[in-house]
């Protein structure tokens, strides 16, 4: 740990403060404003949709504006989509929800790349714990999100509308936080050296399982996270219970991060994220044995802990799946497929719980499990092959 990180870890806080909140309460108010209620998880799916549209094209700004500067655009962003949602929501308007989210996407994208800026802000040989330093700042976000979210509810005329306006400043202090790092100058190709072709770099097995684990383990948790306070409530439970739900959810995402990155290095990466697939599978268990409130707090508990070690381990594997030159096109591939398959599952979310309901949800979200544990097996064993 040093000032740099620290401050980095902080603003991650802040960044997974408006995650959570928009997860707490966008679906609640698709749900409220919506003209069909399968529409309901719109603004969730256009938030991730926003972010596989602009992955690409933040990896771009990184390169062309450096770290520091275009942290600043994702941030100012982050404030201009919370007006727009601000204004959307005291005007009734659904479809004005829906594009601001859509612009939060930018956002979203931008900060998904704190993690990989985290291990240009210390040597070599600490960038697992880097990676789980900065996403630990996410417990910030699993105390602030749903109490924002929780306590912003009546703050304003419309239902949640203040849970924008708040947001609004969470955007503020992070704008001033990033401006107090300094990012080493990221690696320029030079002239006709820019590494390998990006179809080249997605057809490495290494590429391939790292995207598996992080879209796939990033897809299931998304599916039944943004469908959580819409399922609760479909269950008599009130929204308090739906929000204390999503804060031991994210407390099972973040808390591992303080030892996921010493365990990687004892055990190895690939028996972490095996472990983040059986915890998946735990989650789908526990979430068919009931559905009172211990059933969905249990449930999403070891959802967001099975979230964690695939995520923390696909980000260390990916670190091994390019040349310094490529970094930034290689960090906008990997975030694009996240938020393709993150998109598929917020739209896929309101359609399942409102007409299948809580069940069926989980029962789909075995096949995503399922071909995230292939691909960790056939990576596993292809070195054998190879010899």
């Amino acid at each position: 740990m040093n000032r740099k990180l620290a401050l980095l870890v902080l603003v991650q806080g802040l960044f997974l403060t408006n995650n959570i909140c928009f997860m707490a309460i966008n679906g609640l108010v698709g749900l409220a404003l919506a003209p069909r209620p399968w529409m309901a998880t719109l603004p969730i799916c256009a938030y991730v949709a926003g972010g596989a549209l602009m992955a690409r094209l933040v990896g771009r700004h990184q390169l062309r504006f450096g770290r520091r500067r275009a942290f600043q655009i994702g941030l100012s962003v982050a404030l201009l989509s919370c007006a727009i949602a601000l204004w959307s929501v005291l005007n009734g308007q659904f479809w004005g929800v829906v594009a601001a989210t859509l612009v939060a996407g930018y956002y979203n994208a931008n900060a998904a790349l704190y993690r990989f800026a985290a291990t240009e802000l210390v040597a070599p040989e600490k960038r697992e714990a880097a990676i789980s330093w900065v996403l630990a700042g996410g417990c910030l976000g699993a105390i602030l999100g749903p109490l924002l979210a929780r306590e912003s509810r009546n703050l304003l005329v419309a239902p949640f509308a203040g849970a924008y306006l708040l947001l609004m400043g969470v955007a503020v202090a992070g704008l001033l936080l990033i401006s107090l790092i300094d990012f080493p100058a990221l690696a320029r190709p030079a002239p006709g050296a820019g590494g390998r072709p990006s179809a080249e770099l997605a057809r490495q097995p290494v590429f391939l399982v790292a995207l598996a684990a992080s879209a796939l383990g990033y897809g299931v948790m998304n599916l039944l996270m943004a469908a959580t306070p819409i399922a609760m409530g479909q269950c008599g439970l009130p929204f308090a219970d739906a929000s204390r739900v999503l804060q031991w959810h994210v407390l099972g995402m973040f808390v591992p991060s303080f030892f996921t990155g010493p365990l990687i290095r004892r055990v190895g990466v690939l028996p972490v994220m095996a472990a983040g697939v059986l915890l998946n599978l735990g989650c789908v268990a526990f979430a068919l044995s009931g559905q009172d409130l211990e059933h969905f707090l249990g449930a999403l508990l070891l959802l967001g802990v099975g979230w964690n070690f695939l995520y923390i381990g696909g980000t260390t594997l990916f670190t091994q799946a390019y040349r310094p030159e490529e970094k930034t096109r290689a960090q906008g591939l990997l975030d694009t497929g996240v938020y393709a398959t993150m998109t598929l599952t917020s739209f896929s979310s309101g359609a399942l719980v409102t007409g299948g309901g809580w069940q069926w949800m989980n029962w789909a979200s075995l096949v995503p499990i399922g071909l995230c544990a292939a691909a960790l097996a056939g990576l596993a064993v292809q070195p054998r092959k190879g010899g």
